[in-house]
């Protein structure tokens, strides 16, 4: 028989009380939305009964707002401080498939928090925006004349409507929130940007898949001057930019960012920042990802409206079919402010297979056509004539392209080009246009005199370890240097 003295027992009863009050207070921290009168029908508007209960988790000081399996209609939800949205796996909260529901004027995104903490959309439930029910709706108030849009009959390249992004709700939407985490859920069939995180810190993004082509501008994940970021784990099929860093704000920044195995499809470019780029991007590391059937860029990097963009960390890419591998981009589309910078940007172990057709053809809203016959476009890196873009080295880079180009596209592609521009061969290079104003993307240029790698007004540049491959022969060469010091190649 073993004996315990008298302290011993005082300090197990206190251990067990202090157990069962938080046993206690976990079961209180519990909010359940069939509490408050939702009800999973697919049809009731549970709105006031998803507020109701995270505002309950608030005023307790925090909680967990439990979304149990089922079908739960709802509008504008407000997130509040030390709350969790969690969702329960078969549980689906469906976006109201009524404009009005998101307000009369610029459309609210479903799931909004400004200036909150801890907060947190958890579980293995799924947020769906009905896009498809609700631009049907949008149509008809456009139609009617009770929503006002000045873009929606405007031409655009696709030549079809599309009603401009302000009538057109997101699916979240956080800004100047600390301490974000967005967990295990599924995200899908919005009509804008996925996932909008401004003015955030310490946001945290695991696990979720994304996958929104029912109409354009539907990015996968944006997150516009937030610092202390962390992207891991994620599957996005998006029919705009797949995962994007912006900057806003002259002052703002986009700083602190790791970006780590993912999985990305998307109808524009796989991984990008910019195009909006007026702040700071500072210390991104990207690891690890998998891109395919991709319109535009698997890696874009951008700064054209006076942002610095600088200690960019980019290794172990695999991309196929897609459209195109590198491009950056330093050029002047905001006349007012300075040119930006783009520097010390290292992109390493890099496979990409560049298809001789449309990478995106078949998908429900693919990438704008590019007018006119044109050779496949090469990457490349441009800085401006008296701002180049300093510092890059690739690493072990192996880009797969068709070839086959001819010299009758490329004359065919100069004729139905702007600016009057026609065919450039290698020795005149001089007449590829600046365009420093033009919204950047990998065909920004027209027929270029490349076929692998075209580089211009670039301070220091090192190749080591590119192999180009081309699958039929090209005319081209495969690299052309214009205005470039500081180069060194070694094994190309």
């Amino acid at each position: 028989m073993t004996v315990i003295d008298t302290d011993m027992k005082n300090l197990i009863l206190f251990v067990f009380f202090i157990l069962m009050a938080g046993a206690c207070s976990s079961q209180a921290r519990l909010f359940n939305v069939l509490s408050y009168g939702a009800k999973a029908d697919g049809r009731t508007d549970n709105t006031r009964a998803f507020q109701k209960a995270i505002d309950a988790a608030a005023k307790q000081g925090q909680g967990i707002v439990l979304v149990p399996p089922g079908r739960f209609v709802t509008g504008v939800l407000h997130l509040r401080s030390n709350v969790n949205l969690h969702l329960e796996e078969n549980a689906v909260v469906l976006g109201s498939a009524h404009r009005i529901d998101y307000g009369a004027g610029p459309a609210s995104a479903l799931i909004v928090a400004d200036s909150q903490r801890n907060i947190a959309i958890t579980g293995k439930g799924t947020i769906d925006g009905q896009g498809a029910l609700l631009l049907k709706d949008i149509y008809r108030m456009l139609e009617a004349g009770t929503l006002q849009d000045a873009e929606w009959k405007t031409y655009n390249p696709w030549h079809q409507m599309r009603p401009e992004e302000r009538n057109r709700p997101k699916l979240i939407q956080f800004r100047h929130c600390d301490k974000i985490d967005i967990r295990g859920i599924t995200i899908k069939d919005g009509l804008c940007w996925i996932q909008d995180y401004k003015e955030c810190s310490h946001l945290t993004i695991d696990s979720i898949r994304v996958k929104s082509t029912v109409m354009w501008n539907n990015d996968g994940i944006d997150v516009v001057d937030c610092r202390q970021v962390k992207i891991t784990h994620c599957f996005i099929d998006a029919d705009d930019d797949g995962i994007c860093l912006k900057s806003e704000s002259a002052q703002g920044r986009c700083e602190d960012i790791e970006i780590a195995d993912c999985t990305i499809r998307s109808s524009a470019s796989a991984f990008k920042m910019g195009t909006a780029s007026r702040g700071v991007f500072s210390n991104i590391r990207v690891r690890d990802l998998k891109i395919y059937d991709t319109y535009r860029s698997a890696i874009a990097l951008e700064t054209v409206d006076g942002a610095t963009l600088e200690n960019i960390d980019i290794r172990n890419v695999t991309a196929t079919n897609t459209g195109n591998a590198i491009f950056l981009r330093l050029g002047r589309r905001n006349r007012a402010a300075p040119a930006g910078i783009l520097r010390h940007v290292y992109i390493g172990n890099v496979r990409v297979e560049v298809p001789a057709g449309k990478p995106d053809k078949g998908y429900e809203m693919e990438g704008p056509p590019v007018d006119g016959a044109h050779n496949v476009f090469p990457s490349s890196i441009v800085g401006l004539p008296d701002h180049p873009v300093e510092d890059v080295v690739l690493e072990n880079i192996e880009i797969s392209m068709p070839g086959g180009a001819s010299r009758d596209t490329a004359e065919r592609a100069g004729d139905s080009l702007s600016e009057g521009q026609t065919f450039i061969p290698a020795d005149s290079v001089h007449l590829v246009p600046e365009r420093e104003e033009a919204y950047p993307e990998f065909s920004m240029f027209g027929e270029l005199p490349a076929s692998g790698l075209f580089v211009r007004h670039v301070k220091g540049l090192r190749l080591k370890k590119v192999h180009f491959i081309f699958r039929k022969e090209d005319f081209r060469p495969a690299c052309i240097f214009d205005d470039v010091a500081g180069l060194v190649i070694d094994s190309l």
